[in-house]
């Protein structure tokens, strides 16, 4: 799987968010964790970015909140379950839609190495 540079950097925060913490936490604790470290590796985002959905021309807020918006290029959704689901798998590539952004992360930090958690998914 090949993965841009703005992915790799992100990749290479939540390793190291991971590496500090181990699995098993809240997904709350590594979120906040992740945005420290995309802070200072001077990476731009937004978290819990309101998504609206454009209806007949106009945007309704209906609930919809992506991890985190980095860049206006990459949509992370960031999870810490046993096991990645396609429901969980579902969520970036809709916020991937309602964003109009074509890249997206899915990280479970609920794993012994955080690699094997992290799934890729392009529009």
């Amino acid at each position: 799987m090949e993965f841009d540079s703005l992915s790799k950097r992100v990749i290479g925060a939540a390793i190291d968010v991971h590496r500090e913490l181990g699995p098993r936490l809240l997904e709350s604790s590594y979120a906040k964790c992740l945005e420290y470290e995309l802070m200072q590796a001077g990476i731009g985002f937004s978290a819990q970015a309101g998504l609206p959905i454009n209806y007949k021309g106009i945007k309704i807020d209906t609930g919809y909140r992506a991890d985190l918006v980095i860049e206006q290029r990459l949509i992370v959704e960031l999870k810490c379950v046993e096991q990645l689901s396609r429901l969980h798998e579902a969520q970036p590539l809709t916020y991937m839609k309602l964003a109009e952004i074509g890249t997206g992360l899915l990280i479970n930090f609920n794993t012994r190495l955080l690699k094997t958690g992290i799934k890729r998914f392009v529009l």
